[in-house]
C-alpha cells in the first residue's frame, strides 16, 4: 500500500514545479536585467535609452514573428504526442520545426537588417535607431533556432534546459551589453563632434548595447545544443522503445506546425505592436505638438529604460508558470478530468496573483525610492510613472497566464480575438489621452491599463466558457490585496523612519524591501491564502509546511 502510494506520488504531475524552475529562472535573469540596466541607462542617458528602448521594439516584435512563438507551439505539439506515448512523432515534430525555424529566422533576419535604414526613418521616426537595429537582426537568427530546442525541452517536461539557458544567455548579454555601450558611446561621441550631430553618441552607445544580445542569444543556444547532444542517448532509447504504428508526415507536422503557430503569434504579436504601436504614435504627435527629437526620445527613454525594466520583473514570473501550464492542460484536457483542470487552472492563477499583488502594491508605495536607489532618479517623472503604472502587473500577469491557460485548454485563436478587440480599445484611449488630454509619457501607461484590464476581462469569460470554471476571488484576490495593503502600510512606516535615521539612496530602501517581504509572507499565511495542500505543492512544500507549523504561522483551525 505504502509502494503504490510512493508510486503515485512520483508520478504526481509536478507542473508547479516546472513553473517554478522556469519563473525562478526569469525572475533571476530579470534581476539581471535590472542590474546592468542601472549602469547602462547612466552610460546612454534618457536619448540613448530611447533609441535602445525603439530598436528593441522593432526587433521584439521581428523576433516574435521569426520564433517567439515557436517554445508554445513545440512544447504543445511534443507534449500532446509524448502524453499518446508517440515518441518517434514527438521528435519528427522537433525536426520539423528546427528545420522551419533556420529558414524563417534567416528570412527575417535579412529583413530586417537591409531594411533597418527605411524603417527607423519613417516608421520609428527615430533615423539614428538604425545602428542598434542593424546590429540586433543577426539575433532573430539566433534566437528563432534556440525557441524550438526549449519548446522540445518543454514539451519532455523539463524546464531545467530552457531554465539554464536563459541564466547563460542574461550573464553574457549583461557583461557585453555594459563593455559594448562604453566604447561605442566614446567613438559615437567623437564622431558627434566632426559631424555636429549631438545625438550620435547615444545612438552609437545604444548599438553597443546591443551587442550583448546577439552574444547572450549565441551563448544560450550553444549550451542548449550542448545539453541536445547529452540528451541524445535517451532520446535514442525513446525512439527504439516507440510501438507507435502511424508516422506522422513532415508535410502534415507542418501544416500543424503552422495553423498552431499563427493564433498564437497574433496573440502575442498583440502586446508587442501595441508597445510598437504606442511608440510610434507618441513620436509622431509629440512631434507634430512641437517637441523636438531630443526631448521626446528622452521621455521615452525614461518611460523604456526605467518604467518598463521595473515593471517587467514581476512579469517574468507569470511568463515562467505560462509556459509550464500549456503541456500540463494540454494533456489533462482529453481525460476530461474537470476537477484536475479546474486545479490546475486555479493554482495557476492564484500562485501568479500571490506575487504580482505584493508587486503593484510595493511599486506604489516605494516608487521614488526605487528610482533613487536604482537609477539615482529623483525626479518626479520616472517616480510618478511607476506608482500610476504598477497597477499593470496585476493585470498583465493575468492576462498572460490566462492566454496560456486557453491555449492549453485548446482554445487558440480565442487570445488573437481578446487581443484584437483590446488593442482597439487601447488605441482610442492612448489617442485620446495624447490629443485631447494632452497627458504626454502618461498617455502610455493609461492606455496600456485600459488594454490589460480588456484582455483579464475577455480571457476570464472564455475560459469560463470553454472550461466551465469559475474564478474564485477570496483567496486569489482579495486577501493577497489584504495582505499587500498592510505590508504597504508597514513598508511605508519603516522607510519612513529609516530614511531618518540613515540619509541616502541605498540602506533605507533595501531594509525597507525586506521588511516588506516578511510582512507580507507573515500576512499571506496568518490570512488563510494557502492551503496546506497549496504549501505542500510547492517547491520544498512538505518542509515548508513543518515549519509554518512550528512558529505557528497557519491559521488556527476552529474546532
Amino acid at each position: 500500500m505504502a509502494e503504490t502510494h510512493k508510486n503515485k506520488k512520483k508520478k504526481k504531475d509536478d507542473f508547479l514545479m516546472q513553473g517554478a524552475i522556469l519563473a525562478a529562472a526569469a525572475m533571476l535573469t530579470k534581476i539581471i536585467g535590472v542590474a546592468y540596466r542601472i549602469p547602462l541607462a547612466n552610460i546612454l542617458g534618457d536619448e540613448g535609452n530611447g533609441f535602445y528602448g525603439y530598436a528593441f521594439e522593432v526587433y521584439s516584435l521581428a523576433l516574435l514573428l521569426s520564433s517567439l512563438s515557436f517554445p508554445i507551439v513545440v512544447s504543445k505539439l511534443v507534449s500532446a504526442r509524448m502524453a499518446m506515448r508517440q515518441r518517434r512523432n514527438a521528435f519528427r515534430v522537433f525536426t520539423c520545426a528546427l528545420a522551419f525555424s533556420i529558414v524563417i529566422g534567416a528570412v527575417v533576419a535579412l529583413f530586417i537588417f537591409f531594411g533597418a535604414d527605411a524603417i527607423s526613418t519613417h516608421l520609428m521616426e527615430s533615423p539614428l535607431s538604425v545602428y542598434a537595429l542593424k546590429v540586433l537582426a543577426p539575433g532573430l537568427f539566433i534566437v528563432s533556432v534556440m525557441g524550438v530546442l526549449r519548446g522540445y525541452f518543454q514539451g519532455l517536461g523539463t524546464m531545467v534546459p530552457t531554465a539554464v539557458s536563459q541564466v547563460i544567455e542574461q550573464i553574457i548579454n549583461a557583461v557585453i551589453s555594459l563593455v559594448g555601450a562604453s566604447v561605442l558611446f566614446k567613438i559615437g561621441a567623437g564622431a558627434a563632434e566632426k559631424n555636429n550631430e549631438e545625438l550620435l553618441g547615444p545612438a552609437y552607445g545604444a548599438a553597443g548595447g546591443t551587442v550583448g544580445t546577439i552574444m547572450g542569444a549565441l551563448a544560450g543556444l550553444l549550451f542548449l545544443l550542448f545539453a541536445l547532444f547529452a540528451f541524445k542517448n535517451v532520446i535514442r532509447r525513446q525512439l527504439k522503445t516507440d510501438r507507435t504504428r502511424r508516422q506522422e508526415s513532415y508535410s502534415r507536422i507542418l501544416k500543424i506546425l503552422l495553423l498552431t503557430m499563427v493564433p498564437v503569434i497574433f496573440s502575442t504579436a498583440i502586446y508587442n505592436i501595441n508597445q510598437l504601436i504606442d511608440l510610434t504614435l507618441f513620436n509622431k504627435i509629440m512631434a507634430a505638438q512641437g517637441f523636438s527629437e531630443k526631448e521626446y526620445m528622452a521621455l521615452q527613454g525614461i518611460y523604456t529604460g526605467k518604467y518598463n525594466t521595473l515593471i517587467n520583473v514581476p512579469m517574468a514570473m507569470a511568463n515562467g508558470l505560462a509556459a509550464s501550464v500549456i503541456p500540463s492542460l494540454t494533456a489533462a484536457v482529453p481525460t476530461g478530468n474537470k476537477t484536475l483542470i479546474h486545479g490546475k487552472i486555479s493554482q495557476t492563477i492564484r500562485f501568479t496573483m500571490l506575487v504580482a499583488i505584493p508587486c503593484f502594491v510595493g511599486f506604489v508605495v516605494l516608487a521614488s525610492p526605487l528610482m533613487v536607489l536604482l537609477f539615482n532618479d529623483s525626479r518626479k517623472t520616472p517616480a510618478l510613472l511607476l506608482s500610476l503604472g504598477a497597477v499593470t502587473v496585476v493585470f498583465y500577469c493575468w492576462s498572460t497566464v490566462s492566454n496560456s491557460i486557453l491555449q492549453g485548454l485548446d482554445r487558440i485563436s480565442t487570445p488573437a480575438k481578446n487581443a484584437a478587440i483590446s488593442l482597439v480599445i487601447h488605441i482610442a484611449a492612448l489617442l485620446l489621452m495624447l490629443v485631447v488630454f494632452k497627458w504626454n509619457i502618461y498617455a502610455l501607461v493609461g492606455s496600456n491599463i485600459v488594454f490589460a484590464v480588456c484582455m483579464c476581462f475577455l480571457n476570464a469569460r472564455a475560459i469560463g466558457k470553454a472550461s466551465g470554471y469559475k474564478q474564485e476571488m477570496e483567496r486569489t484576490f482579495v486577501k493577497p490585496l489584504i495582505a499587500a495593503v498592510i505590508m504597504g502600510i508597514v513598508t511605508y512606516a519603516v522607510h519612513l523612519v529609516l530614511a531618518i535615521v540613515f540619509p541616502g539612496r541605498v540602506v533605507a530602501t533595501m531594509i525597507s524591501v525586506l521588511a516588506a517581504v516578511a510582512v507580507y509572507a507573515f500576512s499571506i499565511l496568518k490570512l488563510g491564502t494557502l492551503t496546506e495542500q497549496d504549501i505542500k505543492d510547492l517547491p520544498q512544500g512538505y518542509k515548508l509546511l513543518r515549519i509554518c507549523r512550528r512558529f505557528h504561522l497557519l491559521p488556527r483551525k476552529e474546532g
